[in-house]
């Protein structure tokens, strides 16, 4: 049985709501929901994966995910449980493991004097998704500090260079090619007064509490900015601050956060994010693109 043959190398739960694993607080059942014990135990498990013809979805704190409300009849794979390590050297150089909470890595960067990820001391993810979509806040983003990335590719460990990861404003070429598998990072930071660094984020921090709806469950930032129009504000010149259909709502406090206001389905959210595109469009001939991924959706 696929399950005990999993359980070797994992901590695995069954049927399992996705509702429970991403900020959104949305999303049906998964199959499958994996925890392995480290990088040779995720290698196994994905073949005993491809063995049974099933199919697999990397995840790390559910925080830039819109999941269906269908049930997902594959394996969630999660690596913050037991792959989240970080090591410091004396250079300023940092290994850490994907599943770490970049939060979490902001703040031992911190204690080690070490400056390049102040940005990211509110962001609610893993260092593995942060490589995924370039994470940033404040005008910086996590590819300033990469140096290179671990991946596994075709059954094979390699480590790829920074300028070879195609990094640009909330993209890079793993949403190319899902099948690559983040594992690690080396990043470079910079020495710095951790004085310093605790003022900036504590400062950020007391920001994001005034102008954020952190006490919602949400996705962070709906829409991608252009380079000529900042989401929020098309959104508030249409109109739609706190419009909402069932349970989901455009935050009164910033109109490029879609809250689950109590009940929402992804269905809700999903119907407010095309309505808010849609006449957004009408009135300013704009596109606008999410930052947060769909998935498990069949159009």
């Amino acid at each position: 049985m696929l399950e005990n043959k999993l359980k070797i190398y994992a901590d695995v739960e069954c049927n399992k709501a996705l509702s429970t694993l991403t900020t959104l607080r949305v999303g049906g059942e998964a199959r499958y929901v994996i925890y392995p014990k480290n990088i040779l135990c995720l290698y196994q498990i994905i073949e005993e994966l491809k063995k049974e013809n099933i199919s697999f979805k990397m995840l790390g704190k559910g925080s830039n995910l819109l999941c269906s409300d269908d049930f997902y009849d594959g394996a969630i794979i999660c690596m913050d449980r037991y792959m989240n390590d970080s090591y410091f050297d004396e250079d300023g150089y940092v290994l850490v493991e994907a599943g770490c909470s970049i939060i979490q890595l902001s703040h031992q960067a911190m204690h080690h004097g070490l400056s390049g990820l102040e940005f990211a001391s509110g962001i609610p993810g893993t260092v593995g998704g942060a490589l995924y979509m370039n994470a940033g806040a404040y005008k910086c983003s996590i590819s300033e500090v990469v140096s290179s990335v671990l991946i596994l590719q075709n059954g094979d460990f390699n480590w790829v260079d920074v300028r070879n990861l195609e990094y640009a404003y909330r993209t890079s070429i793993f949403q190319k090619h899902p099948d690559w598998i983040i594992l690690a990072a080396k990043l470079k930071l910079q020495k710095a007064c951790s004085e310093e660094i605790l003022a900036l984020m504590n400062a950020r921090k007391e920001r994001r509490l005034k102008t954020q709806p952190l006490d919602k469950p949400s996705a962070g930032s709906m829409f991608r900015n252009l380079e000529n129009y900042q989401a929020w504000e098309l959104i508030e010149k249409i109109g739609y601050r706190g419009k909402s259909i069932g349970g989901a709502q455009i935050s009164t406090k910033h109109c490029n956060f879609l809250i689950n206001a109590g009940g929402a389905s992804a269905q809700d959210i999903d119907a407010l994010v095309k309505q808010i595109q849609k006449e957004v469009f009408q009135q300013f001939n704009v596109q606008l693109q999410t930052e947060v991924e769909k998935f498990n959706w069949k159009n």
